[in-house]
């Protein structure tokens, strides 16, 4: 307790006091002021609570079976993923042909980061057969292309296996996802993404699956289609 000849120190950067007044946090009601978010918080928010493992969210029982995310391991699954990287249906969109050392370093930059994303394999009844990056979107350079909330989260994702495209198995995984992740980010009011408005049948996947198109937006590499999911509909769906 300070006495009353000395003024109380000022809180450190990063303390929970800047982060609950920089997020609009109206004290002594444990509420949040709906605002949009200032670029300028992005490192005090980092500091909050990033990602926990979506190794332990769980599984999903969807029309196609028993779905889980499992974090990658290069040294087990970059030779798989490579391959993925190569099809041409998926190179179109991620840009990562090539050796095993341009998607190498792919992972390499989320998993040597701070952990606010988590390269994942989506595993259908045990077998690997997708690709997903969980990350927060509202710490990403995305939170400059839209009104981000706190702890807004963001998936990308790919079917490995041309034989599992074009019979409605990315909206049956997109919706088990969705519901992972705000089964277990309790903060976390929207799941977003922004896939390639070129990209039809990724777009209709995430209509069908309870996303809704809120806007295009220019990003640096593609002219995307912003989709959200909300919570508040999650048990509507």
């Amino acid at each position: 307790m300070p006495s009353t000849d000395t003024p109380a120190a000022a809180p450190a950067a990063g303390s929970a006091h800047d982060i609950r007044s920089a997020t609009g946090f109206v004290e002594g009601t444990g509420t949040m002021r709906e605002q949009r978010l200032d670029v300028d918080l992005l490192p005090l928010l980092a500091e909050a609570d990033l990602l926990d493992s979506p190794a332990i969210w769980g599984s999903v029982t969807t029309p196609a079976g028993n779905f889980r995310l499992e974090p990658v391991r290069p040294g087990r699954d970059l030779d798989l993923l490579t391959g993925w990287m190569n099809d041409p249906e998926v190179a179109a969109y991620w840009e990562l042909a090539g050796p095993a050392a341009i998607t190498a370093a792919h992972l390499r930059a989320q998993l040597d980061g701070d952990g606010r994303s988590i390269p994942c394999l989506g595993l259908l009844d045990g077998t690997p057969m997708s690709y997903w990056e969980i990350y927060r979107a509202d710490l990403d350079p995305l939170s400059g292309h839209y009104p981000a909330r706190p702890h807004d989260m963001g998936i990308h994702l790919l079917i490995g296996d041309g034989t599992n495209r074009g019979r409605g198995l990315g909206t049956a995984l997109l919706r088990a996802v969705a519901d992972l992740v705000l089964g277990n980010r309790p903060r976390c009011t929207r799941v977003v993404a922004e896939p390639d408005i070129r990209n039809t049948p990724s777009v209709s996947a995430f209509l069908s699956s309870g996303f809704r198109c809120s806007a295009e937006i220019d990003l640096p590499e593609k002219r995307a289609a912003l989709m959200i999911r909300e919570r508040v509909l999650r048990n509507l769906l």
